[in-house]
Formats: C-alpha cells, sequence, structure tokens
C-alpha cells in the first residue's frame, strides 16, 4: 500500500516448545532465548526483511513514544515504552501481544511508521493518540495515515468488573461492552478505532480474529503462561 506493509503473526511455524508453541517471539515470558531468536529470524525473513533492522519495545502499558531511527544496539537497554515511531524506511518497528491490540501506522508519503501497544491501560492513558501526534511531529498528516490494528481479545471476551468499565468507557466511551453471556465488558479494539478517528485517521482496518477465541493465537487470558504474537510494519 504506497510501499507501506503490515504483517501479524500467529503461533504456528516456529520452533519453541509448550507452552509457548510454536512462534513465540516475545522475549521476557519464560521462553528459550535461542528459540525466540529463532522465531525472530524466521518470522522476519518470512516477511522479507533482515531481523536485524527490527525495533522491539519493552512494553508497560504506558502512553510513552520512542521516536527511533535504527534498532537499539545489543548492549543497550531498551526503554519503557508502548509505542515507537520512525522516519527511516526500510526500518520495521514492531509490537507484542497475547490479547493487548497491536496498532500499525503509516504515512507512506511523508515515510512515517508507528507501531504502539493498547491494552486496556494504555487505551485510558492515550498511547495511540501519543503515537499519532509523534508521527504529525516528524511530518506525517493523520488523514494520510493508515491504520491496522491486529488479532485482540474482543468485546465479547473481555470481562471485567462493572466499576472497571465504568472507568474505562469513562476515559473512552467507545470501549463500553457487554460479554456474549451478559457480563460488564471492554472493547479495546474498538476504543482505538474511536480515538484514531477523533485523531483525523481515516484509512482504519481491523482484525476480525479474537485471540481468545482462536487457538491459533496466544492468549494471555485464556492460557496465562504463553507465548507473544507480533505485529510488524515498515516502508519502502
Amino acid at each position: 500500500m504506497g510501499g507501506a506493509h503490515f504483517a501479524f503473526t500467529d503461533r504456528w511455524g516456529g520452533v519453541s516448545a509448550v507452552p509457548y508453541e510454536e512462534l513465540n517471539l516475545g522475549g521476557a515470558v519464560g521462553d528459550d532465548p535461542a528459540a525466540v531468536r529463532a522465531n525472530r529470524a524466521r518470522a522476519a525473513g518470512s516477511l522479507g526483511f533482515d531481523p536485524d533492522l527490527v525495533v522491539w519495545m519493552n512494553q508497560v502499558h504506558g502512553r510513552d513514544v520512542a521516536v527511533v531511527d535504527g534498532p537499539w544496539g545489543p548492549d543497550a537497554e531498551i526503554p519503557a515504552v508502548d509505542a515507537v515511531v520512525t522516519a527511516r524506511r526500510g526500518l520495521a518497528l514492531a509490537v507484542l501481544t497475547a490479547d493487548c491490540t497491536p496498532v500499525l501506522l503509516a504515512d507512506p508519503v511523508a515515510g512515517i511508521a508507528g507501531a504502539a501497544h493498547a491494552g486496556r491501560p494504555g487505551l485510558v492513558a492515550g498511547v495511540v493518540p501519543a503515537a499519532v501526534e509523534a508521527m504529525v511531529a516528524l511530518g506525517a498528516e493523520p488523514g494520510r495515515i493508515v491504520a491496522r490494528t491486529g488479532p485482540a481479545v474482543c468485546g465479547r471476551c473481555y470481562e471485567v468488573p462493572a466499576a472497571m468499565r465504568d472507568e474505562v468507557s469513562g476515559a473512552v466511551p467507545a470501549a463500553r461492552a457487554e460479554t456474549s453471556w451478559g457480563t460488564p465488558a471492554v472493547d479495546v479494539v474498538a476504543g482505538v478505532h474511536a480515538q484514531l478517528a477523533e485523531a483525523g485517521v481515516t484509512d482504519r482496518l481491523r482484525s476480525a480474529v479474537c485471540t481468545l477465541e482462536s487457538r491459533d493465537h496466544f492468549s494471555y487470558r485464556r492460557d496465562r503462561v504463553t507465548g507473544r504474537l507480533a505485529g510488524y510494519v515498515w516502508l519502502e
């Protein structure tokens, strides 16, 4: 799409053993580091980019954004952020999830890309609007930004206490939801898309996959100890 590429992984095609089988891309979930490195190399190879030209995050459910122009060095401490943006073409930005919403953004004309990790706390904190703002500061225009959200737990399955739903919907009304069995829920994906729309991003698509319902995807809410999916965005 105008030189912008978006990709979301499932759990298959990797080398990790149970309970991380197979394509676990998360390096902080207890899996064998060698298996994670092999999986990351396989994922990058299948998508056609250099695994050494990927920017990962130390995700903490906040709203901080890092502006990057290259991967972190081998001895660098990866900063605690939940969004990264870049003006460097060919650099892949990655976001890890296992129920949270992976948000990929690109303005192909300006050559600006972004990736954000939006769980319930990040949604309330405004990590997605913060990522859009950081992209605009680099020269992107909201009306040109293409947004894609990947597999995530859906509002029909993300059950929460009523007080928590009220807290979230008080900040992001579109996230108010009800489970398929009639209890209070939060729809993070709907909330993210409402925030994108408010920021002026109109070219938006969402995955139909609910991670909790799909055995082809990792789900922390379903399995607790499990792997992580990745979303990647890069510009030619």
